[in-house]
């Protein structure tokens, strides 16, 4: 199960105000979508998330992301956090971008 339908199952209140605070942040407007998306795969493979990789890289591509760009937006995590995201979100983010038409 979708760890975000959990969260909406067992936590509905917060998880609307959750939904709220998405939303107002992607109707900011000193960044793009696409870059907006990028930003958060980088920062989510900085910390090892593939779970969010999984989806973000799937959204990233539909705005227009590039192979590079989502390679590129990963590799530059190494020099602050190590290859520990590198190791673990790399492939599954090049197996996402490859897969999603």
């Amino acid at each position: 199960m979708n760890p975000l339908d959990i969260f909406q199952k067992e936590a509905p209140e917060i998880a609307m105000a959750f939904d709220g605070l998405i939303e107002a942040l992607k109707s900011t407007t000193g960044l793009d979508a696409k870059t907006k998306q990028l930003v958060y795969i980088g920062i989510k493979s900085s910390m090892g998330d593939t779970t969010a990789i999984y989806y973000h890289v799937a959204m990233a591509k539909k705005l227009g992301a590039t192979r590079a760009e989502i390679r590129d937006t990963i590799l530059i995590t190494l020099s602050v956090c190590g290859l520990k995201g590198v190791a673990s979100c790399l492939p599954v983010a090049l197996d996402v971008y490859d897969k999603t038409e």
